[in-house]
């Protein structure tokens, strides 16, 4: 997960799963998508991306959905929050 530069009060948030995870098909869900899964971005590396603005000045939880059957976490997520499944969320600080 990278944040680029703001502007008008948001951050551009980086999504990045990293081919290690061995992804066929990801989603995210989160937070900022009322828990809907978005379909992520295949890249040619076997890694997968999409950017998403969120405005400056929260937390957002999330999880990414891989191969529409595990639910993971991010590695370089600012933090983890336990959930009400008894796992953890991922938590992005814009």
């Amino acid at each position: 997960m990278r944040k680029l530069a703001a502007d008008s009060g948001h951050v551009a948030v980086v999504f990045e799963l990293p081919s290690a995870v061995g992804a066929r098909r990801a989603a995210i869900a989160g937070d900022f998508t009322a828990w809907n899964k978005v379909e992520m971005n295949p890249l040619a590396d076997g890694s997968f991306t999409l950017t998403v603005d969120l405005p400056v000045g929260a937390a957002y939880r999330f999880r990414y959905f891989v191969n529409d059957l595990v639910w993971e976490n991010d590695w370089a997520a600012d933090d983890y929050v336990p959930n009400p499944f008894g796992g953890e969320d991922s938590v992005v600080i814009v």
